[in-house]
């Protein structure tokens, strides 16, 4: 837990007027006894001095001279009076948390008894003279005195109660005021705001007043009953707090805390008892007719709360005053005390249906717990009554709505409801333990049942983790495990979702804290209760962290597994133990931890933990094997390697030394892991390191310090060869991070060792010191320089480098690639920091002929401004004019400006260099005042020139459609510009303009970047196409947005009313705000007004947090206006109709979100009562209504509904937003419609939360029908209304068609809802009445609609009603055929039966009671014909054979049962009988036939592949399977190759399968050949071959097609065919692969020479196949198959000391497996990576003797790959060959240059492109790994062997390329890191690699002469 330092009070001096200060300086003056006088000094000399502290200390004094004064008999002379006088009004004047004005009230304390009086006295006449003098400014600060004065202050609480008519007078006149004003400032959000927290000061302050002066009050009222100015003070406050209540647009804040107030004012004047409980009572109630004796003014004063019509919330807030300010424990509340404590609960739930905010809601729920606790008060006490006690217990039915309450909340979306439900949960519990009094659980019935409920629901319910952990608490966990004894694995499974990790931890860990607890207690009866203990929660947990996914488990690290170590410390031996037990230690499913993952899961726990403890004899006492940890290091999976880290980083104790074995560890870790793709991982690689980085400096200094004592002592050289380890490893990790961060390492690599670097200078500093590590004690010059090419930032090797890179900056500002700004606006932000940065610019301007005026050097040094104010200063002005010029030229060519300076990069760059700057501390506010001017001014000029593009009805096209005049004419300008010559077309290629025609429009000073024409001439043109036209156009508009958004969220305020000084001007920002109405109402553009939004969200915050009332009111004028030209438009409006109302929504949406969270949220409340009026027009519409506002008003609800910054404020409006998308969708207007269909769609993810799974229909993405309607009532009605006139409609007996246009979205949102076990019968809000109507709605003509209706239905069935209602519906179906049939019922009935019985068989809580299948299916048998030939429609014959399928045949099915073993036979006979299996064709065009065969055929397969044994076909098996593949729809084919092939992958998996599946397709594998042969459907060839890949080669071979038998060689020729013909089908080139792989294999395997050279060719070709599978531009699915293939032939192939095939075939799988061991994809590098695990042991060197039986990561796969290459062209005799294909490999082949018209082209047709970006391949890396095994070959080499024509055509070919490298790199522009990065780095390597070859050219040449 993190412990929050609190904020220190500030000290402020005490501050009075000039002519109070002269009076106490006067009074003080005065002659008097010297302590007096003494005093009377001191005081005079605090109210001198100006420094807080001082007047601090001058107060303390004078509260020690204040005790030393003596008794003096006589009344206090005038000077001692003016110093108590002067502490009186020093206290009054000072705020309330100034430490000073405690120190005042010290001394006041500090005053003598017989002093005091005159004390009070003085403070009451200061409070008195305050209350009567001072306004409403001054009111809050009034208020915080009278605080103060209760807060721990006798003297002021005195004095409160001397003054306390007067106070309380003061309180209620400025609750009163505070009302009046309310009413007058809405709009006024900040001044609102304080207005409420004033009010909320006074409202607590007259509650504390009166509680702590009860017994004044009293006195007084007793004593004066009729005449008492106190009760008419106190009448008129309690008046006071009634109008609060009744006020809506208050905070509740303030509501509840005046409810409270109503409670004890009553309480104060009416005093306890029955009379107090019955007035509360009644007015909890509110009846019709007040009670007459009822005091008249209770009546008078709190006439607003007994009307009928009160606002609902006024009795939640009177429920929490009565709960809060009310006794319950005593009998102070008298008989009537537990009336009224039944009667608040009740009043609660009763406003379930009406509550629609959230915050209202999270209200309910804390007055709900807090009625709980009353209650349990009450019984605690000793009088309550036995109706009471009945009232509490479980099962009555005040807690059985409660329960329903806590139910419906559970999944409330504010986190506080759902924890106050769960409180109220509890303490209904102990409520229920306190009333019955019962301990044992087996006869309290309320708690069974209670927990079945619970264990009921879904495990998706938030809720009922927490609900089970109360129960848990109070019952013990032996409760719970008894009723389900798989309940830790249940929830150990639910690990893998983070939504629900917490919760399901939480309850983990209250489980097995309680049974240990439990089985502790009965040890000496369970001496092994440990064991069991383990059992139950260990065994569990490493099963799942053994087989589960990776991603599933990386939750129970961080929430389970150490809660479990944390309660059982002694277990993590028993873990340990019980996974090195493991038979496969290391292995485990795919993608899964294994015992070695699980292994280090558990140890990094420990470690973190500190369970796990180093020791002194190995790492951690030898517990684990240093090999495992070695190979657990690098692990294929990232999660293990960074697990195996973090036990050798994470530590305990910060203090712990690193060992030796870690820090070797950590070298065998580090240099593979670098390069890691996953962001996550090098995040927690670079977070673990420095851990262990940090670790490592402690202690050192801790050892240091040891060491520097000058004692000796045991361990001193001990740890002085540690501080040498920490020095060589240091220098170790520092020059291999260098040596990473080479010339084409990957990005990551990069990334990471930068990051490394960074954290060891940080650590242990970059300059070197006297003792410890210093960073730059290890970097050398190359280094340095190797940092800097990284980086790209080498300019600080002195001015002439700054000004070339200022000068590339300056260009890549006007490129014409969008991403080139970006990377200038980086590069000048770095070099803002520079000193020298005014001079470099003036240089630039000269260079190129500009007339730039900037500020002088020397004048901007002698200003305070700091380098980076004035540096930025000048860049902006330097931005600025280059803005202004080409703005100009924009404005004479568009086209041009495109072309060679798009203008938004110069933008961008301005708009950045502002961001870093820190506005508020500006020196040159005049110079930034001009600037700022200056930027408004171009950034409208650049608005004008771009508009006509992005305001087009058509941006994208530039297509003129507007109406309007000017924009029509400034499009027609541009599309005059740009028409086309001759035949080029502007739209479709790119448009030359010639550079001499754009000089003559253009401007002199504009330098441009021409190209050669292609032809040849000297001509130099400009290449434009539309995309750079438009991106100039709207990335302008977007900069220009984002630019004055900045100048108006950053730049100081010039504010007029406080005279403040600023940089902006009011005026200036309310014309930003203009502009950007402008830009949003009228952009077509969706880039440009979506990013016009971003620039006005920071213009509508910085409006609110203003301090100018005028900029205040501005959200609130300009929603006004908009929402009116909303209203009042029409076609002929500017207004964008289409493109969802283009940027309306958005401007709309800006400015309500820019209100405050705090408010009353005035402004939404009221813009959404306006849209939804829109949003649903009266009906009938008048006569011309336009229905463009209603379109409008849907969108703008849309954009609000989604918009999270809302948040739950925009809840309480979902009701009527479905309404209007529901009635919407009813209009004739398909815009309407279009509207309305997008505005369901945002509310449907509004309500049901964003998709949680997979499955649409998942219960994890709906919700309980008591819940929808709690939270959104009105839509009961209104849905039930809506589809009792859809079903109505639904009548197909006449034939037609009808379909109501809402049906589908009343299905939809139905279908969204589901029962639950949790839900009563007491609710309003059944589910019930929908049932009849989505039954009727099953018998539509649609299609469709009967398939909604069936979905639909499910949820409002309850889950033991499904089997009576499946019943019911079948018997609604006909006997037999006639002409009263109507298909259309039949098909709806049985679709709803389908969906039920589905349902029904998945839900695991129903009721065990069976035999419901069985009388399903003896009702079900008289309905059979449906199946057959009587039947003539194929859909209801395929629905009904589904549902058979389903009672019979599935995998959900019962497996006995009379009913159902006779009802399967007679389905056998219908499918035998069927057109599939008997005579009789089917037209395969028959409507239905497709779904029809389908069904008939799951049937079948169900019966022969997947539960024959259930269906008892015997032998009939394989004839059902013959037939189905023989059948002519390959649907039907499809179908059952995917079950075999289903059937087949668990046969694999279950090691106790009976293999059937395998046995009955080998009888038939003659027939699976044949189909391999002629099959012509792709999918069904595909699947085909894997079936046959999937059964053993000797049961397919030799191979068959019908009678004849074919060879091997042509079996594999004509596989190698179809694999050249199907390279488009990814499946089927995926499945010839494999299967023609196993037989390369098995050829091998027999022997390639025995099978003759046709043989061996055919391999060749298929090693040419393997090899093209492995290029980049290969799917995915293709290199991962191709990876599988070259590791399961490693062994036979690639890794074969016989060498089966052709060297140059071999080798050319070797590197094909290579470039899938560096693909970027992980995946494929993962699955590639696995041969290491298929190498023989004999090949592998001593080194690597572990590697073999586990995986490694690719890195280190690639390294073990090419060192056993070369072990094998030894083993093969083949060293001199390998070494020349290893420097051919070395060298490369890649292409040295491209040409320009390539790098045009890619320049035009790729804008955004930029450029090959290396996420993982390091090519040079590669080339050094291959030159280092390449060193160690060559000793293998004897003289003699190598051949000279060889090594001369190898020597010529480094060479050549050398020399191309060498002259390409020298052609770069200077810094070529910037203006042309991946060419730069491209040559380089290729040039290091042709080095390198030559390298190893010069020892052949050595060898060759010797």
């Amino acid at each position: 837990m993190v412990v929050k330092k609190k904020k220190a009070a500030k000290v402020e001096s005490v501050s009075l007027d000039p002519a109070k200060l002269e009076e106490l300086r006067a009074s003080l003056s005065m002659d008097g006894d010297p302590g007096t006088s003494l005093l009377a000094q001191n005081l005079l000399n605090c109210l001198c001095v100006t420094d807080p502290v001082q007047q601090v200390q001058l107060v303390k004094k004078a509260g020690t001279l204040l005790v030393d004064l003596k008794e003096d008999a006589s009344p206090p002379n005038p000077l001692l009076v003016a110093c108590l006088e002067t502490l009186a009004i020093m206290y009054t004047s000072l705020q309330a948390k100034n430490p000073l004005k405690k120190a005042v009230a010290s001394t006041l304390c500090s005053v003598p008894a017989w002093l005091q009086e005159s004390a009070v006295v003085c403070l009451s006449a200061r409070l008195f003279d305050c209350f009567s003098t001072l306004g409403p400014d001054h009111y809050p600060h009034l208020t915080d005195c009278v605080t103060s004065c209760l807060d721990g202050f006798p003297i002021g609480e005195r004095c409160i109660q001397s003054q306390l008519t007067e106070v309380l007078k003061f309180l209620q006149k400025a609750l009163s005021e505070y009302l009046q004003m309310n009413r007058n400032l809405a709009g006024c959000h900040v001044a609102q705001a304080q207005l409420m927290q004033s009010c909320l000061a006074a409202v607590k302050a007259s509650m504390l007043v009166v509680q702590r002066s009860q017994e004044p009050i009293r006195a007084s009222l007793w004593t004066f009953p009729s005449q008492c100015p106190l009760q008419d003070i106190l009448i008129e406050l309690l008046h006071c707090h009634t109008q609060i209540l009744m006020e809506e647009d208050l905070l509740q804040v303030v509501q509840s805390t005046a409810g409270m107030a109503v409670v004890v004012l009553i309480r104060i004047m009416l005093g306890n008892g029955d009379r107090l409980a019955e007035v509360l009572a009644d007015m909890l109630l509110c009846p019709e007719e007040v009670d007459p004796s009822t005091p008249q003014w209770l009546k008078e004063s709190c006439a607003g709360l007994y009307q009928r019509k009160r606002p609902s919330a006024v009795s939640l807030y009177l429920c929490h005053g009565t709960l809060a300010m009310l006794t319950w424990r005593d009998d102070s509340l008298g008989s009537q005390g537990d009336r009224l404590l039944l009667l608040v609960p009740r009043m609660l739930i009763s406003l379930d249906t009406s509550v629609k905010e959230s915050s209202t809601a999270m209200v309910v729920a804390r007055v709900l717990t807090l009625w709980s606790g009353a209650a349990l008060e009450r019984l605690q006490g000793l009088s309550w009554t036995s109706t009471l006690r009945e009232a509490l217990r479980g099962g009555s039915e005040l807690t059985t709505c409660l329960l329903e309450h806590a139910h419906t909340q559970w999944e409330h979306p504010l986190d506080g409801v759902r924890h106050q439900t769960r409180a109220l949960f509890q303490n209904l519990l102990r409520l229920h333990q306190m009333c019955v009094g019962t301990s044992d659980l087996a006869l309290d019935h309320f708690v069974v049942e209670l927990t079945q409920s619970l264990m009921g629901l879904e495990w998706h319910v938030r809720g009922k983790y927490g609900s089970l952990g109360c129960l848990v608490e109070h019952f013990g966990a032996r409760h719970l495990l008894a009723l389900d004894s798989q309940l830790p694995a249940r929830l150990l499974s639910l690990m893998g979702d983070q939504t629900l990790a917490p919760y399901a931890s939480d309850l983990l860990e209250k489980l097995f804290v309680s049974h240990k607890a439990e089985l502790s207690e009965r040890k000496e009866k369970v001496p092994d209760w440990i064991d069991q203990w383990h059992l139950t929660w260990i065994t569990p947990l490493l099963e799942v962290l053994c087989q589960a996914q990776m991603d599933e488990t990386t939750y129970i690290l961080d929430y389970f597994l150490p809660k479990l170590l944390r309660c059982s410390p002694s277990s993590l031996g028993h873990m340990v133990q019980a996974l090195l037990n493991m038979p496969s230690c290391t292995k485990g499913i795919p993608g899964s931890r294994g015992a070695l993952g699980a292994l280090m899961t558990c140890l990094r726990a420990a470690r973190s933990q500190g369970v796990l403890c180093p020791t002194t004899d190995g790492l951690w006492g030898g517990m684990v094997p240093l090999s495992l940890l070695r190979q657990a290091l690098v692990h294929t999976h990232d999660q293990i390697r960074l697990d195996a880290l973090g036990l050798l980083c994470e530590s305990h104790r910060s203090t712990e030394s690193v060992s030796s074995q870690e820090m070797d560890l950590i070298r065998h870790f580090l240099p593979w892991s670098l390069n890691s793709q996953s962001p996550g991982g090098r995040q927690q690689t670079v977070s673990l390191l420095k851990k262990l980085l940090w670790r490592m400096n402690d202690s050192a200094q801790l050892m240091r310090k040891r060491l520097g004592r000058g004692k000796t002592y045991d361990g001193g050289q001990e740890d002085q060869r540690t501080l040498e380890m920490y020095q060589a490893f240091l220098c170790w990790l520092c020059e291999m991070l260098f040596q990473a961060v080479f010339a084409g390492a990957s990005y990551t690599t990069c990334l990471t060792s930068l990051q490394l670097l960074g954290l060891v200078a940080e650590i242990f500093t970059f300059s070197a010191e006297s003792d410890g590590f210093a960073l730059g004690e290890s970097v050398s010059c190359a280094y340095a320089q190797t940092v800097l090419h990284c980086l790209a930032s080498n300019f600080l090797e002195g001015p002439d480098r700054m000004q070339l890179l200022l000068k590339v900056a300056l260009d890549l500002s006007s490129s014409t690639k969008p991403f080139d700004s970006v990377t200038a606006a980086h590069l000048i932000n770095l070099l803002v920091h520079l000193e020298g940065i005014p001079e470099a610019l003036e240089r630039c301007a000269q260079e190129q002929g500009a007339s730039i005026q900037l500020p002088s050097p020397a004048v901007l040094r002698v200003s305070q401004a700091s380098t980076l104010e004035r540096n930025t200063l000048s860049v902006v002005q330097f931005l600025l004019r280059c803005l202004w010029t080409e703005v100009a030229q924009a404005e004479l060519s568009l086209l041009r400006a495109a072309a060679t300076c798009p203008l938004y990069g110069r933008t961008h760059c301005i708009t950045a260099s502002l961001q870093q700057l820190d506005t508020r501390n500006l020196f040159l506010r005049a110079e930034w005042k001009r600037v700022v001017s200056e930027l408004i001014d171009v950034s409208y000029r650049m608005s004008e020139v771009v508009s006509p593009v992005v305001q087009s009805s058509s941006p994208e096209g530039l297509i003129p459609m507007d109406t309007d005049s000017e924009t029509s004419a400034g499009l027609q300008r541009i599309l005059q510009e740009i028409q086309p010559q001759d035949t080029n077309n502007f739209f479709t290629e790119a448009r030359e303009l010639n550079a001499q025609m754009s000089r003559a429009i253009g401007s002199p000073d504009l330098r441009c970047s021409p190209h050669k024409n292609s032809t040849g001439g000297s001509s130099e043109r400009y290449r434009v196409t539309a995309q750079m036209v438009l991106v100039c156009c709207w990335r302008s508009m977007k900069e220009v947005c984002m630019l004055l958004g900045q100048l108006c969220q950053a730049m100081p305020l010039e504010i007029r009313e406080t005279q403040k000084d600023g940089v902006i001007t009011e005026e200036q920002v309310e014309g930003v705000g203009r502009y950007f109405r402008e830009q949003l109402l009228q952009s077509r553009h969706r880039g440009a007004f979506e990013l016009a939004y971003v620039g006005f969200v920071h213009l509508t915050d910085m409006l609110c947090r203003s301090g100018s009332q005028t900029l205040q009111q501005l959200p609130k004028l300009w929603l006004k206006e908009v929402l009116e030209q909303v209203k009042s438009s029409d076609p002929s409006s500017k207004l964008c109709a289409t493109r969802r109302s283009a940027g309306i929504p958005f401007y709309i949406q800006a400015l309500l979100s820019s209100e405050p969270k705090s408010s009353s949220c005035s402004l939404l409340k009221a813009t959404m009562k306006e849209l939804i009026g829109l949003a649903i027009p009266p009906c009938p519409l008048p006569t011309g209504h336009s229905t463009v506002p209603q379109v409008h008003a849907l969108n703008i609800l849309r954009a609000l509904y989604r918009d999270t910054r809302l948040g739950e404020n925009i809840v309480p409006f979902v009701s009527e937003g479905m309404q209007a998308a529901v009635l919407g969708f009813t209009s004739p207007v398909w815009a309407v419609r279009n509207s309305s269909t997008l505005l369901f769609s945002t509310l449907i993810t509004r309500i049901f939360g964003v998709k949680k799974g997979k499955d649409e229909h998942s219960k994890k993405n709906r919700m309980t029908g008591r819940e929808f309607f709690t939270r959104f009532p009105a839509l009961y009605p209104f849905l039930l209304q809506q589809l009792k006139e859809a079903a109505e409609t639904v009548d197909s007996d006449s034939g037609q068609v009808k379909l109501h246009p809402s049906l589908f979205l009343l299905l939809l949102i139905l279908g969204r809802l589901y029962p639950s076990p949790m839900d009563g019968s007491s609710s309003p809000l059944g589910l019930a009445s929908f049932r009849p109507f989505i039954i009727k709605c099953g018998h539509s003509a649609v299609y469709r609609t009967r398939e909604m209706a069936a979905r639909a239905l499910v949820p409002f069935v309850l889950v033991t009603k499904v089997p009576s209602i499946i019943q019911t519906l079948l018997k609604e179906l006909p006997l037999e055929s006639g002409p009263k049939c109507q298909q259309n019922h039949i098909h709806g009935t049985l679709l709803q039966v389908l969906h039920l019985l589905h349902s029904y068989q998945k839900d695991t809580h129903r009721p065990h009671s069976d035999g419901q299948e069985n009388d399903i299916a003896i009702v079900l048998q008289p309905y059979l014909w449906l199946a057959t030939r009587q039947n003539p429609c194929l859909v209801t014959r395929a629905s009904l054979l589904d549902l058979l399928w389903t009672l019979c045949g599935s995998q959900l099915c019962p497996a006995d049962g009379p009913g159902l073993t006779k009802l399967r036979e007679e389905t056998l006979a219908i499918l035998m009988d069927s057109e599939l299996f008997a005579s009789g064709s089917l037209p395969a065009t028959s409507p239905g036939a497709t779904q029809y065969f389908l069904s008939l055929a799951r049937v079948a397969t169900s019966a022969s592949i997947e539960r024959p044994e259930l269906w008892g076909v015997g032998s009939r098996g394989p004839l059902l399977l013959t037939c189905l593949l023989q059948c002519p729809q390959y649907e039907v084919r499809q179908l059952v190759l995917d079950v075999a092939l289903e059937a087949l992958e668990k046969e694999t998996g279950d090691s106790s399968s009976s293999h059937h599946i395998s046995s009955l397709l080998r009888n038939i594998s003659h027939m699976l050949t044949s189909m391999a042969l002629h099959e012509t459907h792709p999918p069904c060839l595909a699947k085909v071959l894997l079936v046959l890949s999937s059964l053993s080669l000797t049961s397919v071979l030799p191979w068959r097609d019908g009678i004849s038998v074919l060879t091997d060689a042509e079996v594999l020729k004509r596989l190698l065919a179809l694999a050249e013909d199907s390279p488009h089908s990814v499946e089927l080139h995926c499945a010839v692969l494999t299967l023609t792989s196993q037989l390369i294999v098995h050829l091998a395997e027999s022997g390639f020479q025995a099978a003759g050279l046709d043989t061996m060719e055919l391999a060749s070709h298929w090693g040419t196949l393997v090899t093209r599978c492995c290029t980049d531009e290969e799917p995915v699915e293709v290199k991962l198959m191709a990876a599988e293939v070259l590791v399961k032939a490693t062994p036979s192939l690639l890794a074969n000391s016989t060498l089966p095939l052709r060297l140059v075939d071999t080798v050319a799988l070797w590197r094909s497996l290579f470039t899938l061991l560096q693909d970027e994809d992980q995946d494929v590098r993962d699955r590639a990576s696995r041969f290491a695990t298929m190498v023989p042991a004999q090949l592998l060197l001593p080194e690597n003797s572990e590697v073999p039986w586990t995986g490694v990561c690719s890195s280190v796969a690639l390294e073990l790959g090419v060192g056993l290459l070369c072990q094998l062209f030894r083993v093969w005799g083949q060293v001199s060959t390998g070494v020349f294909i290893l420097a051919d490999w070395l060298l490369g082949d890649a292409a040295l240059e491209r040409e320009p018209e390539e790098m045009a082209s890619l320049d035009e047709d790729f804008l955004f492109e930029k450029g090959e970006l290396n996420l993982w391949a390091e090519p040079l890396k590669w080339a050094r790994l291959l030159h280092r095994h390449l060193s160690c070959l060559l000793r293998l080499l004897g003289v003699g062997e190598v051949s000279r024509g060889q090594l001369d055509e190898l020597s010529s070919r480094a060479e050549s390329r050398a020399q191309a490298t060498g002259w390409s790199l020298q052609a770069l522009p200077p810094l070529p890191q910037f203006s042309c990065t991946a060419e730069h780095e491209r040559l380089t390597v290729l040039s290091e690699r042709a080095a390198l070859t030559l390298e190893v050219v010069g020892s052949l040449r050595l060898l060759a002469q010797a």
